[in-house]
């Protein structure tokens, strides 16, 4: 008898053991296709959020062309054309012998400013950062350069270099150059100071000092700076060639002008906008995106 509630006793055991035993595998199973469902879903999402970036872009690019054709119609052709005039007589531009020769001329002149901004301004933003003294009387100078107006450089730039390449990149660079700086100098002004004092006791030399602490806290500002005065160097690079200069993209556009060619004075601004967006979205912040990749979004 006893022998007969033994066995019946074990059996239940074990087949409670087998329920629990499939129960776990079961709850393993429901864990597993959890955690893979939220991965599929987690990896979706830049897509789906890319793909809704990208249906607001285009619904909103349509409702603009929309109002422009209505306005358009409305008014004679010299005073505002329509889509389509834009864009046949930017066609008529791109097959003229002179454009390839504007687009290069204009894009040298500012990636020449630009870069020179960059090689002053960084460096005497780090020494103004890192210098109290050169802070305080440089100050009063840099306050004065951010508030001169772009047009008053191109006229220096015409008294000093003429009709020239020089202008314009003169220009670009006297305006690009202050926001370089400035930016460089507020993110200097951040560096933890026991970070640098901790450094120096390891008798860390100066050189690692500034690549380990000055440059990961300096980039993001460099890097917001010099997206700033790039935008800036292409408006201003248009000023100066309209002033000072027989060529490019702004020369182009006041002969345009002058001839009451409104259809190309769009042209060349359109053409203007996308070559700053694919520079913008092409470049610059996939460069940064690179760059920062450790910082959390």
């Amino acid at each position: 008898m006893s022998d007969g509630i033994n066995g019946s006793t074990d059996s239940t055991a074990v087949r409670g053991v087998a329920a629990g035993k499939g129960l776990g595998a079961s709850a393993t199973d429901i864990g597993a296709s959890t955690i893979s469902l939220s991965r599929t879903q987690a990896s979706d999402r830049p897509w789906r959020r890319l793909g809704w970036l990208f249906a607001q872009r285009a619904a909103l690019a349509i409702v603009f062309l929309l109002l422009w054709t209505m306005a358009a119609s409305h008014v004679p052709a010299f005073v505002l054309p329509g889509p389509e005039k834009v864009l046949q007589a930017l066609v008529n531009l791109a097959q003229s012998a002179t454009f390839t020769h504007d687009v290069l001329t204009t894009l040298t002149r500012i990636v020449i400013g630009f870069a020179l901004a960059t090689v002053v301004g960084t460096p005497l933003g780090l020494a103004l950062g890192s210098s109290r003294v050169l802070a305080t009387f440089f100050d009063p100078l840099l306050a004065v350069m951010n508030t001169v107006s772009s047009a008053i450089w191109a006229v220096f730039a015409i008294i000093w270099f003429g009709i020239s390449n020089a202008t314009t990149i003169f220009v670009v660079f006297m305006t690009a150059m202050p926001l370089i700086l400035t930016n460089v100098w507020q993110g200097s002004q951040n560096v933890d100071k026991l970070h640098v004092d901790l450094a120096r006791s390891f008798r860390m030399s100066r050189a690692q000092i500034l690549r380990k602490i000055y440059l990961p806290t300096i980039l993001p500002y460099f890097f917001s700076g010099a997206r700033l005065a790039f935008g800036f160097g292409w408006r201003v690079s248009l000023v100066a060639e309209t002033l000072g200069s027989s060529d490019g993209i702004g020369y182009r556009l006041r002969q345009a002008a002058d001839l009451v060619q409104t259809d190309q004075v769009f042209a060349w601004t359109l053409l203007l906008v996308v070559l700053m967006l694919i520079f913008e979205g092409g470049l610059l912040k996939p460069l940064e995106r690179r760059l920062f990749r450790w910082k959390p979004l």
